[in-house]
Parts: structure tokens; C-alpha cells; sequence
């Protein structure tokens, strides 16, 4: 089965071939962050438009790189939640108004179930059963998953997720969005031990997170900074380690007792935040102890992109899941809602 995947959740317009017998044929992204970087975070509505305009012009790159032609297409699988509601539209009817016009299927994919799968993709890909971290800008939860639609979550961020906090606290010290590479980068140069930021919920039991407050003791420690007669430049370096210590830290603890909790040694890690070579050296190290195993996509495929839509689509294509041709699309959507295949 050759699918079409489309991604649009947000700011990043995805587009992928994906083949069930030959794998991965072709993909392409363009990322929007040059268009909202100068508003400090994404504006919905410039999001929309900006998927309009690129839309189409992919899916004929990603054809052409492929050697394939529309009616070459078995099937479409898009984005319909969670994320923004204008951007997920974009997908949903692009891709709808194609499948109706080639007279193939569609089906709508959840997004958080693309980055978990997106390890598939892998040549050493995981096999279930294995706990999950997806941790992004908009999610962090630990989940038991067991097959495709077999999801139990196993705790969540009560307030901001990681990658909204790494964002947010580079904000708060003035630096480009998005925050986290900017971050991670100032983080390799910082002092280390200058600053200890607190492990957040880490001494109480359970595997929930809270990041929030992480943010606002970076804010007292930037401001202590500015009132001082620091040198500012190397207390964002060395912040920007303490921040990202704490939460790589954080979420290390977290998955040892997800992991101890469950019984399993293989975690996989998925979205944008398990880009970051920190946590996952912290997350290979801990494995290691644990005689387990830890599976991320290649950094490409950590983000927003085209090819989780499209296999995660080929996936429950293959066991006869497709939508009418009503246009749906859910801001929010609860992974464990969804049926196993």
C-alpha cells in the first residue's frame, strides 16, 4: 500500500511517501520558524496560511522525488489532532478533497501516536511491548504501550510540558525562538554547579511531572543575574545548564520508575525534546544499568514531519480504518481513546 502522508498540527507543513512493502520513498518539511520567531511563538493564524501556500508545492516535490504520480496512490492518512485548529483543517481538507477526487481512502492520524511510531521507521526498529516518553512542546507523558491503539498513560506534566518550558524560559533571558536548541546550545558551554535548579516532583511518588516551576526559578535566577554585576552572556550559559540539567534529570528519574513500575527494560523516547543529546545520553546511560534499551527517530523525524503521519495512516489503513468524507479535527484528543489495531 503506497500512502500519502500530510502533516500540519502547527508550524511545520510535512509531506511524505510511504510504501508498506519498500518503506519510506520520499519527504519533505518546511518549518515556519522563521516566519513566527520575530512574534516570539507561533500565531495560529500565519500558521494556517503559511500550510495553504506550501501544501500542494510539496506533495509534487515529494512525487517527483518518489518517481511516483497521483494515481500511483493507494491511500491518504492525515493529522486531525491534537494541535491547532486552523492548521489541522488545512490537512484534513487538502487531504480529503484528494482522496475524494483519486477515489481512494483517507484516514485521519493522531499526532502523538506519529511521533510514538515515528521509531518505526528506524532500521533496529522497538517491539512492543515498551514504555513511551513523548515529550514536546505541547505534551509530556509517559505511556505503556503494547501495540498501535494499545496506549495506558502512566503519568503527564500537570502544567507546562518540557519543551514549552524550554521555550519559555529562553524567552524570559531573551533569546530566539524556539527556545529549546538555543538553550541546549548555551547550555554546552556553561559552568557547571553554578546553578542547582530543583528536580520537580521527583521526591514524592508517582510519574507525573511539573515543569512550571522550573520556569519560574529560572526567572528569579536570570533576574538576581541582572541585578548583580554578572557577566549576563555566561549566566544565560550557565542557567541554560542548570535549566537543562533539571529537566534532563527529571525526566531520567521518571522513566527508571516507569520502567521499574511496568517490568519492561525498552523505552522510546518521541517529539521534538528527544532531539536533545542530553537527555539522550542520560536516558541511554540509565538503560544501560538497567540492561534495557532506548529507541528515538533520527533527529529529522523528532519533529513535526510528513513520514509518522504517513505510516502511523499505512498502519491502520492496513487493518481497515479510513474516514468518510466529512472533514474532523480535534484540538484535543486523548491517545488512549483511540482503537487498537
Amino acid at each position: 500500500m503506497l500512502v500519502l502522508g500530510l502533516e500540519t498540527s502547527c508550524d511545520e507543513t510535512g509531506v511524505a511517501l510511504y510504501d508498506s512493502e519498500r518503506g519510506l520513498l520520499a519527504d519533505a518539511l518546511f518549518s515556519q520558524i522563521d516566519l513566527h520567531r520575530v512574534y516570539g511563538g507561533v500565531v495560529p493564524e500565519l500558521a494556517s496560511r503559511d500550510h495553504v501556500k506550501r501544501m500542494l508545492p510539496l506533495i509534487r516535490q515529494v512525487l517527483d522525488e518518489a518517481g511516483r504520480a497521483p494515481g500511483d496512490i493507494d491511500a491518504l492518512a492525515y493529522t486531525a489532532g491534537p494541535g491547532l485548529v486552523g492548521a489541522l483543517l488545512v490537512g484534513a481538507s487538502c487531504a480529503q478533497a484528494l482522496a475524494f477526487a483519486w477515489g481512494i481512502p483517507a484516514v485521519g492520524v493522531h499526532h502523538m501516536e506519529g511521533h510514538l511510531l515515528a521509531p518505526m521507521l528506524e532500521e533496529q526498529p522497538p517491539a512492543f511491548p515498551f514504555v513511551a516518553l513523548l515529550v514536546s512542546g505541547g505534551h509530556t507523558q509517559l505511556v505503556r504501550v503494547d501495540g498501535i491503539g494499545q496506549y495506558q498513560l502512566l503519568g503527564e506534566s500537570l502544567d507546562d510540558a518540557a519543551g514549552e518550558a524550554f521555550d519559555k524560559t529562553a524567552k524570559l533571558m531573551g533569546l530566539n525562538y524556539p527556545g529549546g536548541p538555543e538553550i541546549a546550545k548555551l547550555a554546552e558551554q556553561g559552568t557547571p554547579g553554578r546553578f542547582v535548579f530543583p528536580r520537580p516532583m521527583t521526591d514524592r511518588p508517582g510519574l507525573d511531572f511539573s515543569f512550571s516551576g522550573l520556569k519560574t526559578f529560572a526567572l528569579n535566577t536570570w533576574q538576581q543575574c541582572r541585578d548583580g554585576d554578572d557577566d549576563l552572556d555566561q549566566a544565560r550559559r550557565d542557567i541554560a545548564l542548570a535549566f537543562q540539567q533539571a529537566v534532563v534529570e527529571t525526566l531520567t528519574i521518571k522513566c527508571k520508575r516507569a520502567l521499574k513500575q511496568t517490568g519492561l527494560n525498552s523505552l522510546v523516547i518521541a517529539g521534538g525534546v528527544s532531539a536533545n543529546k542530553a537527555l539522550r545520553e542520560h536516558l541511554e546511560r540509565m538503560l544501560g544499568e538497567l540492561k534495557g534499551k532506548v529507541f528515538y527517530a533520527r533527529p529529522r523525524f523528532c519533529t513535526d514531519n510528513g513520514a509518522m503521519i504517513a505510516y502511523a495512516g499505512c498502519q491502520r489503513l492496513l487493518a481497515g480504518q479510513h474516514e468518510d468524507l466529512a472533514i474532523k479535527v480535534q484540538a484535543r484528543w486523548p491517545m488512549e481513546s483511540l482503537p487498537a489495531i
